[in-house]
């Protein structure tokens, strides 16, 4: 007997064994995909982590229903991976398969009902089973999902089982695949004609079909240029419709074939890489001689010091020795702009891997990258592109290695991608540079401790010097009366000496929408979201309120809920607000925003960025995704509107993260011929945080943070651990987590903390409880988890938390 382990696609800790006949056995490998049943009428595809000959001990082992690969999909370094991902961040290998395959690998079981004609007796069924009758009348065919959602509850199995035992209905499981490869229509001559002799001949056979003969006439001038002939480009051609050029092949003059090409393919020339400036080169050697002691380097470099030409120049000795190279990046933003500067010096060697492409667009990435193919020798993408089955990296950029977005919060796995693809790094014995021009404390942390390598770059490309930083006094403006809006009179007063130079602005402001609360002015009542404790936010453009949680929309309405009075008025201020204030008060320029109302399609980013680059749009407003290392070289002055908001949060990591944004947004200023701008409008222009923003004293910050980290213990002394727990009974909520709490501090002690709500404690109508665990920094990190695990274990043993959503996230920040 031949048996294999799999890997499900579910959230459950254990592989699973299926018996397969010695044929399959000895034709499978690890990595490969198998159909397999779990449970009574799931179907999943499943990924072969073992072959052996020991049966399972506590079941019988189920044979499997078919395999699905020719080859593996998945390698063994990428295996190793992911369970380096599952043990470390306290999840299963399933959850890690789940997120790293495009959806269309993960094959799953739609169960569909169909009706029994022949059923009459309708009084037989009951309310419920009546409805699904019902439903299948107007429909011919019903999904589980859709049955579960025609009823409003989850468990719709015994439903149906009682429908099936009564021949009311008929079950087919069906497997689909989803993924087509895309085949474009090409047109050659039928094989009856030679080419130059049959032109006569075929003119004279079609004398009486004009549009014909013209498309014959079009097709031998296109054959001149010695390439396949599209079928769409010959129909443009010629000007006539697809119907005339099928005439055409039904009279076996024409034959179609079909060529299977990439739906994503950068057309780049591969020009010389730009020459770097000495602080360049200095930093290009001090980089390699990092990398002959330490794995990872960080190249500390201010903003616009030029770190993206220093990491194309260190792709391109990898390139030239065989290797891959992965580019990793925060925001999609960001890859439009890198993808333009990387295309002219590499031209068709790139891959782009991100959520804004199509499913069928990330399985050719898949593959390509699978097959090492010349296009997949540098991988572009944000996190997820640590997932992909590299086979020889040779070196991984993180660029703006700082960012809270390379942290996946929701669904599992909840893994740090900086972090993730330093182990990866391992794996292929590949180098790791991490580029930031404000460093983690963590990685900054690092280097004083010898694990990585250190290198600045401390001057801006073209020597020009760093921006210029005022901090604009809100309060004192609002006392003498010198606000218009949300602007102070200064920063009208820079707005319009930049618009006169035909110069651009960027204004920064991390809320979206017109305004996060709606106020009654007679008795204070704002409308709230149904199904979260928020309130909701104002976007006037389609005159909803909507909330940013759970995605609940609903009309503005007219008067207040609460008292019937209507004088509602709105309080605080996002984009789209500063959007309508910029048109009255600069009624003659172009203003744009850059939100993610704005960018919803998969060019919603491209659009924007290359109109502003066109200089077709003054001033730009847009939240966080504007801070990220974007590169534009006519803006002269950047403003933050509202600094208070950034350091005024509930966190430990608040000031570090509000110096990083505003120094990343203030870099935007100035990059090309002088010196920019920067106006940050503040409540408090003494703040210790504002006032190193403004000399831009990383050092300053670094040190102070250092020290309240030591203080209060957290990271990077003290690794954390925090547990989440969620339940629609707030009741439940609270009783599993004071049990909780109880059990963790009998283990360890005063290094828990909690049990908290968070500031947002309900959301999509589930009710959310924090507990925190610290880790000293002698402490084992492996047995620490291994503790945690036992108490979870006891937890979801106990009948009453079961039902209770028990989430973990190690590293929580």
């Amino acid at each position: 007997m031949y048996f294999i382990d799999v890997i499900l696609p579910i959230p459950i800790q254990k592989l699973f064994t299926y018996s397969v006949t010695k044929e399959e056995a000895d034709f499978l490998q690890k990595g490969m995909r198998v159909a397999v049943s779990f449970g009574k009428t799931k179907m999943y595809s499943a990924l072969v982590f073992n072959i052996h000959q020991t049966p399972p001990k506590l079941y019988e082992a189920k044979e499997i229903h078919q395999i699905l690969d020719e080859q593996p999909i998945v390698n063994e370094k990428q295996l190793k991976h992911w369970e380096w991902i599952a043990s470390y961040y306290m999840c299963s290998v399933g959850d890690v398969y789940r997120a790293a395959v495009p959806s269309a690998f993960l094959l799953e079981s739609e169960t569909i009902i169909y009706r029994n004609e022949s059923f009459i007796n309708t009084e037989l069924l009951s309310d419920q089973e009546y409805l699904i009758y019902e439903a299948l009348q107007r429909q011919s065919q019903l999904t589980l999902h859709e049955v579960a959602e025609v009823l409003d509850r989850k468990k719709v199995l015994p439903i149906i089982n009682q429908l099936i035992d009564k021949a009311v209905l008929h079950v087919k499981e069906e497997i689909y695949e989803t993924y087509k490869p895309k085949l474009i229509k090409y047109v050659r001559l039928n094989k009856n004609y030679k080419s130059d002799e049959s032109l006569q001949e075929l003119l004279s056979k079609l004398s009486r079909a004009k549009k014909q003969r013209d498309v014959v006439l079009t097709f031998f001038q296109l054959k001149t240029e010695k390439k396949p002939i599209k079928a769409k480009v010959l129909s443009e051609k010629s000007g006539v419709s697809a119907q005339i050029i099928k005439a055409l092949v039904d009279k076996e003059i024409f034959e179609f074939y079909h060529i299977q090409t990439d739906r994503v393919q950068f057309k780049g020339e591969e020009n010389p890489l730009k020459n770097l400036n000495e602080y360049q080169i200095k930093a290009l050697s001090e980089i390699e001689e990092s990398f002959e002691k330490h794995d990872i380097t960080l190249l500390h470099g201010v903003t616009s010091s030029g770190k993206t030409e220093v990491y194309t120049k260190l792709i391109k000795k990898v390139l030239e020795t065989g290797k891959q190279v992965l580019f990793l990046l925060p925001e999609i933003a960001l890859t439009t702009q890198i993808i333009k500067r990387l295309q002219n010096y590499f031209g068709n060697q790139i891959s782009v891997f991100h959520s804004k492409y199509s499913v069928n667009e990330r399985v050719e990435v898949w593959n390509n990258i699978l097959q090492n193919k010349v296009k997949a020798q540098i991988i572009l993408g944000a996190r997820s592109t640590i997932f992909l089955p590299f086979s020889n990296l040779g070196l991984i950029v993180v660029d703006e290695e700082h960012e809270s977005s390379y942290k996946q919060y929701e669904p599992s796995p909840r893994y740090n991608a900086r972090d993730a693809a330093i182990v990866l790094g391992k794996l292929h014995n590949a180098k790791v540079l991490l580029g930031s021009a404000t460093p983690s404390i963590e990685t900054k942390f690092n280097t004083t401790q010898n694990k990585y390598g250190l290198v600045h770059l401390n001057r801006r490309h073209g020597n020009i010097q760093m921006p210029k930083i005022e901090l604009i006094d809100v309060k004192e403006k609002r006392r003498k009366k010198e606000m218009i809006g949300h602007f102070s009179d200064r920063l009208i007063q820079l707005m319009n000496d930049v618009l006169e130079e035909k110069k651009q602005i960027i204004l920064f402001q991390n809320r979206r929408g017109f305004s996060p609360i709606v106020e009654c002015t007679t008795c204070g009542h704002s409308p709230q979201c149904p199904n979260c404790d928020v309130s909701l936010t104002y976007h006037k453009y389609n005159n909803q309120l909507k909330c940013h949680y759970c995605h609940y929309q609903r009309a503005m309405p007219n008067s207040c809920g609460a008292c019937g009075s209507s004088t509602l008025d709105t309080k605080g201020f996002g984009t789209e607000q500063i959007e309508l204030e910029l048109k009255e008060l600069f009624p003659n320029h172009n203003i744009g925003r850059m939100d993610s109302d704005t960018t919803r399609g998969k060019f919603g980013y491209q659009k924007i960025i290359e109109a502003f680059e066109a200089q077709e749009i003054d001033i730009l407003v847009g939240t966080q995704m504007l801070s990220k290392g974007l590169d534009f070289a006519n803006v002269l002055l950047v403003g933050i509107l509202s600094a208070d908001t950034m350091l005024n949060y509930p966190d430990f990591r608040a000031h570090e993260r509000a110096y990083q944004l505003m120094v990343q947004v203030s870099g935007r200023a100035g990059r090309s011929e002088r010196q920019g701008m920067v106006a940050i409008q503040t409540f408090n222009p003494y703040h210790q945080i504002l006032q190193q923003v403004s000399t831009n004293s990383y050092e300053e910050m670094y040190t102070e943070q250092l020290q309240d980290r030591w203080q209060y213990h957290y990271s990077p002394y003290y690794r954390l651990i925090k547990i989440t727990l969620k339940h629609k009974d707030y009741v439940k909520v609270n009783e599993g987590v004071n049990w909780l709490a109880k059990a963790l501090q009998n283990v360890f002690r005063e290094n828990v903390l909690g049990p908290t709500a968070p500031a947002v404690s309900r959301v999509r109508n589930q009710y959310i409880k924090n507990l925190m665990i610290k880790i000293p920094p002698k402490q084992s990190l492996a047995k620490t988890k291994e503790q945690l695990q036992k108490v979870k274990t006891t937890f979801e043993a106990v009948k009453e938390f079961r039902p209770i959503r028990f989430i973990v996230d190690v590293d929580a920040y």
